[in-house]
């Protein structure tokens, strides 16, 4: 089953945490998972994916210009109504508003017709709400959280469509 992790990365943190999240996808059987920059994405994997999550760096407590470019544009082609969808960030302060970034992301997703899905408080600690976010100078301790979230995904995404 193919899922994606689409990102925008200026720093290298994002993409770095995208491939994170693919790698926690392929430890669920039957899993084959790729990270892609979204502006060098692979439209027909992209469609023949079940599951879909979207990363962003944080600006200004806000997603990136060029998530909601894609968001607003290409994303609308992308046949990703029916599919479940998560989101993730990368900022430079705890509270630089990496949770607002998902959520917008997230808002986008629901009225794009997808499943979006975090896990939540579901499967105890650690707890993911919305989505993921790593902090600038903590990425490796990040990632350990971001490979669960990766796998957790890939699970409720198999669970629903296996």
């Amino acid at each position: 089953m193919k899922m994606t992790v689409l990102y925008h990365s200026v720093t290298g943190n994002t993409k770095t945490m995208a491939q994170v999240i693919a790698e926690g996808m392929m430890t669920v059987a039957g899993v084959e998972a790729k990270a892609f920059p979204i502006e060098n994405w692979d439209a027909a994997w992209v469609k023949e994916s079940k599951c879909v999550v979207l990363g962003t760096p944080i600006y200004l407590a806000d997603l990136c210009s060029a998530v909601k470019v894609w968001l607003d544009g290409p994303a609308l082609k992308a046949g990703l109504a029916g599919k479940v969808g998560g989101a993730f960030a990368t900022a430079d302060y705890l509270h630089g508003g990496g949770d607002l970034g998902i959520q917008t992301i997230l808002n986008h997703m629901m009225v794009l017709g997808m499943l979006t899905y975090s896990g939540g408080g579901s499967f105890g600690k650690p707890v993911i709400h919305l989505g993921p976010v790593a902090l600038h100078g903590h990425l490796e301790e990040s990632k350990e959280l971001f490979r669960l979230y990766g796998q957790r995904m890939a699970t409720k995404t198999v669970s629903l469509f296996g």
